[in-house]
């Protein structure tokens, strides 16, 4: 890596000073540069090439997890730890996570419903298993709430709604869309966390005038919704803080 390093930068420093600096012989950097290039270092440096490319395409986005992901599709073999290397050495990094805050707001006044899902997230079929939740986006006029229902079959969102007010509406128009669009006839799951919005008289009758089983995630338990939570990150990551 110190031979490479110096023969990056021959042509703005002299190669004995940066010989001396990093310790290394004129002789052996000299040797090293007349050796013909390893099929390790062709590798790497092909693969580098493909992680410019693909990070390029994505607007920044993606970290190593994503790109080797990518990678893998496009048919290179390479590992996580062996792109995130590269990536590191290329000077290239993806959207970090940000810290989880708490969105909505338990009304001790309202009934809770049991936890039907213990965090299992998996669904057989279309339609067997909904989850909902609300977060929030700063815009120039001040804060949207977004409420959407996902389909935990395919983790496609089915249902949303955007306002200015974080109330029962704004989740009710998410879940009339979902069924609208949807129409569910078999025996149908409902999870939320236990905001006030999700425990309102009127969106609980809504869901008892569909037949649909209403559950509940634990209190303050991000985890017992960790796929919507999970969804609203990328979103937030790749786009809405990317951009005002």
């Amino acid at each position: 890596m110190r031979y490479r390093c110096i023969a990056r930068r021959r042509k703005q420093y002299p190669v004995g000073l940066m010989c001396e600096s990093l310790r290394v012989s004129r002789s052996g950097f000299y040797a090293w540069l007349d050796r013909p290039e390893s099929k390790r270092d062709r590798s790497n440096r092909e693969l580098t090439q493909a992680i410019r490319s693909v990070h390029a395409e994505s607007n920044g986005i993606y970290g190593s997890p994503k790109m080797t992901t990518e990678l893998r599709a496009s048919g290179f073999r390479c590992g996580r730890k062996r792109v995130a290397r590269l990536m590191r050495l290329a000077g290239l990094k993806g959207c970090p996570k940000r810290r989880y805050r708490v969105t909505t707001k338990a009304d001790p006044s309202h009934a809770v419903a049991d936890n039907l899902l213990e965090q299992d997230f998996t669904a057989n079929h279309p339609d067997q298993r909904w989850a909902s939740d609300i977060t929030y986006i700063s815009t120039r006029e001040g804060w949207l709430y977004l409420a959407v229902v996902m389909d935990l079959y395919s983790r496609r969102i089915i249902g949303w709604s955007m306002s200015r007010w974080i109330n029962r509406h704004l989740v009710l128009d998410a879940l009339r869309m979902a069924l609208e669009a949807r129409q569910p006839s078999s025996v149908l799951i409902h999870h939320s966390d236990r905001g006030a919005q999700y425990t309102s008289d009127d969106f609980r009758d809504e869901l008892e005038k569909h037949d649909i089983r209403c559950s509940m995630s634990a209190r303050g338990n991000c985890y017992d919704n960790a796929v919507v939570e999970s969804f609203f990150g990328v979103l937030k990551r790749e786009l809405v803080n990317r951009q005002r």
